[in-house]
């Protein structure tokens, strides 16, 4: 845990009581901070309680004694209109603030040059988030990994010297961190999404922007390059005289970090040197994780690691849970579990990164469904649709792409199975890419791919890939 010291003696409402709100509250009373902790939940309230918090209605309250709202990422700061606790802080004239704030402010405090990375991207962050952590415990490194990707940052251990934070971010996070420093920022990408908690997408570019915009001064800003929302936003902070380092994974850049043929290379002054090799890396096939690599690489590179100790770091990287995982083999047929493609935009990624899939799709469907995907259906020799989205989808696909309405995951991955090792293919891919929210059959995306995967490993004759 990091204690929160900057609240020492002050009262600080907290309001959300999931995961990273309890840590804010356990942080800041070891700081010496009182803390009112609020939850529209009451099951949050009384957990709040037991573990003995000051609880209370934060409308009934005076804020005249707080110092500040530590809130939720999940509660709207801005749009589609402030929660009423935002209203209630500003009526009073206090700040509102997120968790990863609190952590800044302490680093600050006891180690403002410990090394701390801060990913975000509409895609990949994730990937990066966990390729970049792995890839610094290779280089033996004490790696403190959180944030948006799972444990509550103020749950890690405190920054110091030697010690390495690698903390993923969305925008509502960075939203609430109104003096985000890194030492080392990452923006992957930029493309539209979560309009409804930013508005447009010009709101949305910027609060992704202020994260390798606040990097320090003497740090490294890494930008993705390839859409037009994140070139601009590297002029910009090229120009605010921040150290900016491009990379692409489309086009050959005069200076920065690109990826050809499953190279990453390093250009300057225009000549350029071999950084690593990404070609058979299973955990990171296709073109998204090779953005993914590459920035990855410009990280560890800022920081010191050698060309040598990143290679290694690439080729043991095991890749995350759901998100294209390669789940097991029998005979040439590849199980992949990449159940976090929860849109149609995600599931692209996974399809455009094998040529004969046997493709299991659908559940609770997302505005425009699969009709943005048509370019990836001659990879496609057979579809499985299941859940709430299976006559839509069957819909899309017509006579373009042979399928049937499984319904349920179970007979999906039974029936993929049997086709694919039939098919006679070199290498046949069942891939789970649903491009669909799980909520109809499963609680959430993570407890789909436990299914998918359970169900792959109780095929006969599976071996796991390692």
């Amino acid at each position: 845990m990091i204690p929160v010291t900057s609240f020492a003696g002050k009262t600080v409402a907290v309001f959300g009581l999931g995961g990273s709100g309890l840590a804010s509250c356990h942080a800041l009373k070891a700081g010496g901070a009182e803390v009112i902790a609020s939850d529209d939940g009451l099951d949050k309230l009384a957990e709040a309680a037991q573990a003995g918090f000051i609880t209370a209605d934060l409308r009934t309250v005076s804020w005249a004694n707080f110092a500040a709202l530590v809130l939720t990422p999940g509660a709207p700061l801005t749009h589609p209109a402030p929660h009423w606790s935002v209203l209630a802080a500003r009526e009073a004239g206090i700040e509102v603030i997120g968790d990863i704030e609190l952590f800044c402010r302490e680093r600050r405090r006891h180690a403002p040059d410990a090394p701390f990375v801060a990913i975000t991207g509409t895609n990949g962050k994730s990937t990066t988030t966990a390729l970049i952590a792995h890839m610094m415990r290779v280089a033996g490194y004490d790696t403190q990994m959180g944030g948006n990707i799972g444990t509550a940052i103020l749950s890690l251990e405190p920054p110091r010297m030697g010690r390495v934070h690698v903390i993923e971010m969305s925008s509502y996070q960075i939203d609430l961190s109104p003096s985000l420093d890194p030492s080392v920022g990452i923006l992957l990408n930029v493309s539209e999404d979560h309009i409804d908690r930013h508005g447009t997408l010009e709101h949305y570019a910027a609060v992704k922007e202020r994260l390798v915009a606040g990097v320090q001064p003497q740090g490294t800003a890494i930008v993705g390059v390839d859409d037009g929302w994140s070139r601009n936003t590297a002029d910009r902070i090229e120009q605010a005289g921040r150290r900016v380092v491009r990379v692409s994974v489309k086009n050959p850049l005069p200076a920065g970090i690109y990826v050809e043929r499953e190279i990453i290379w390093r250009a300057s002054g225009g000549a350029r040197s071999e950084i690593a090799r990404i070609g058979g890396i299973g955990s990171l096939r296709g073109l998204h994780n090779a953005q993914n690599a590459a920035c990855a690489a410009a990280c560890a590179l800022a920081l010191g690691i050698s060309s040598e100790t990143l290679q290694n770091g690439l080729r043991s990287f095991p890749g995350l849970a759901h998100r294209m995982e390669q789940v097991g083999r029998r005979g040439n047929v590849l199980f992949v579990n990449d159940s976090k493609g929860t849109n149609a935009d995600a599931a692209a990624h996974a399809l455009s990164s094998f040529a004969d899939i046997f493709w299991i799709a659908g559940g609770k469907p997302k505005l425009g469904g699969i009709t943005g995907l048509s370019e990836y259906f001659p990879r496609i020799r057979k579809a499985y649709l299941i859940g709430e989205a299976a006559q839509e989808f069957s819909g899309t696909l017509g006579d373009r792409v042979p399928h049937e309405i499984s319904e349920t995951l179970e007979v999906a991955v039974t029936n993929a199975a049997r086709d694919a090792e039939a098919s006679g293919l070199a290498d046949p891919v069942v891939l789970l890419s649903p491009a669909c929210a799980s909520f109809d059959q499963y609680r959430n995306f993570e407890i789909r791919g436990a299914r998918f995967r359970d169900l792959v490993t109780a095929l006969s004759g599976v071996k796991p890939v390692v």
